[in-house]
């Protein structure tokens, strides 16, 4: 028996219980508003998604075809919107989740305004984000569930058995619009304690997986802009470690925590490491440094200096008070930051890089591999990255190496329209259709996500909307436009009092009242002219 059937029955036998005072209870009813609120707290979900992703992630791990995918947002309704999409066009929300972008809770809903990717953001928008999304979340389960029920009740005034008991099984088998959040800490916004209390919000909030970086919190920049600073690794390590204590504190012990290393674009630290004995993490940090052998007799005022190997070697110091790692050493610190953090109780690897290239991704995670064999990563797919300019000159690189004529071609110009139809342009565009795939088969890369994708396709969609709207076409633009395309593909919005809940509330002052219900969906409701 389904738990809708069984809340029916235990709710038949509290009204009995209760006598005549429970006359007006329904017990259909109840079990219908218990089936529309199955998470009641925000640790509930974190469970529930945690268990989702961890059995993922094993999937995963005996077959890389299975890898994940999300889509960044920044407000409950995008993401809700994102989910009933899925539900709709590919019937389950198996292996997509959602993620939820510093960067855009940093662009889109500081109270300072429009601010950079630099943690300048109130640390409290976050964790409300994470609530506001499963809010959102779940009234698209409520709405759903509610056609349910009226398609339902339809089906049984109309006699038809065979109807009623297809969408019974469909209320019995009901798959959620709840799914697992990634969501982006930054740089813990403080000190490991400063982390610890944010991640035990965004956790109470429903988050089960937190993503956190090894940039200093107060030097935090983008992971697609100059100036990054990285902290030694023994910092870095007791914020996972404070992430992972508050999981453990509210009971959520199979959190994830996704380790991102910045070092790949980060030329700078703000300290030395303190090293014990030659090799240990810290001594491995400070090797990667620009230093220059000196006497002590050269030795300035203020100035720092390391020994090593009976040397005694002077980093090189910025005006910034900033010191800077040798060229070239990048790749081997994104490989060193990876396995520490593996080996210190993070669960998958986030490395930033510079553009999307599944060699360059593979060789790191095949160092990373040798000493942590299922290692897993999780790549943005961002929009910061040219896709078409860089797969293009992939492609021409390529060619060229392959001694194919190129000629016709200028390499720095490859975006170029002009190329849209070539031979080249259609090899990459299927390179960049397939990268995904390709990049979990061979890169070892469990989850891709798009972190800005909404911001660029409402800015896009609204300068459609706007240059025709204030121009020639007036309320053409939107009809034609909008309206018009929601219609013809079956846009759930369309019926925006329908997504905002009415027909929801509708059916519960029947609940409450019976026949003297006052309910908005009547005849001279404007909705059903959608119907």
């Amino acid at each position: 028996m389904s738990a809708y059937q069984n809340d029916i029955k235990a709710i038949a036998a509290l009204k009995e219980q209760f006598g005549s005072s429970w006359s007006a209870i329904n017990p259909e009813s109840v079990a219908r508003m218990r089936a529309q609120n199955r998470f009641k707290t925000g640790l509930e979900i974190a469970q529930y998604t945690a268990d989702i992703m961890r059995k993922d992630m094993a999937e995963y791990d005996a077959d890389s075809s299975v890898y994940t995918q999300s889509l960044g947002c920044w407000h409950g309704f995008i993401g809700q919107q994102k989910l009933i999409s899925i539900k709709k066009h590919l019937k389950t929300t198996n292996k997509r989740y959602l993620y939820l972008s510093g960067w855009m809770v940093a662009a889109l809903r500081s109270e300072f305004g429009p601010l950079p990717d630099q943690s300048m953001h109130e640390k409290t928008a976050v964790s409300n984000l994470i609530e506001e999304l499963y809010t959102f979340l779940r009234q698209a389960d409520s709405r759903e569930l509610d056609l349910l029920f009226t398609a339902l009740d339809a089906a049984r005034e109309a006699g038809d058995t065979a109807k009623a008991a297809d969408i019974q099984s469909q209320i019995d088998n009901y798959e959620t619009h709840i799914v697992p959040i990634i969501a982006d800490i930054d740089a813990g916004f403080g000190n490991p304690e400063a982390t610890y209390l944010l991640a035990k919000r965004m956790i109470e909030a429903g988050a089960c997986c937190i993503q956190i970086e090894n940039q200093v919190s107060d030097e935090k920049q983008c992971g697609h802009q100059d100036g990054k600073v990285t902290v030694p690794h023994a910092d870095f390590l007791a914020k996972v470690a404070a992430v992972r204590y508050a999981f453990l504190e509210l009971g959520i012990d199979n959190g994830v925590i996704v380790a991102r290393t910045d070092s790949l674009g980060a030329g700078l630290t703000k300290q030395i490491a303190v090293t014990k004995e030659p090799g240990d993490l810290g001594d491995q940090y400070n090797s990667f440094l620009d230093c220059e052998e000196i006497t002590e007799a050269e030795l300035g005022n203020g100035d720092v200096v390391i020994k090593r190997e009976g040397k005694l070697l002077r980093p090189k110091r910025l005006p910034s008070n900033l010191f800077q790692f040798r060229k070239g050493t990048g790749e081997a610190r994104c490989v060193l930051d990876s396995i520490t953090s593996l080996q210190n109780g993070a669960d998958l690897l986030w490395i930033e890089t510079e553009k999307p290239h599944v060699g360059q991704i593979a060789a790191m995670m095949d160092e990373v591999r040798k000493v942590i064999p299922n290692a897993k990563l999780v790549y943005n797919n961002s929009p910061s990255f040219n896709w078409t300019l860089n797969f293009r000159q992939q492609v021409f690189d390529a060619m060229a190496a392959e001694g194919k004529d190129v000629s016709a071609y200028d390499r720095a110009k490859l975006m170029s329209v002009e190329y849209d139809e070539t031979e080249l342009a259609q090899i990459a565009d299927e390179k960049i259709r397939t990268f995904q795939r390709d990049g979990s088969a061979h890169a070892g890369i469990f989850h891709h996500l798009i972190t800005l994708p909404t911001y660029h396709t409402a800015a896009l969609s609204t300068d459609n909307l706007a240059k025709g709207y204030f121009a020639e076409e007036g309320m053409l633009a939107y009809v034609k436009g909008v309206q018009r395309q929601e219609l013809r593909q079956g846009i759930a919005c369309v019926k925006h009092q329908n997504m905002a809940g009415s027909d929801i509330g509708d059916n519960h002052k029947e609940y409450f009242a019976g026949e003297a219900a006052l309910k908005a969906s009547g005849k001279d409701n404007t909705m059903n002219q959608f119907s």
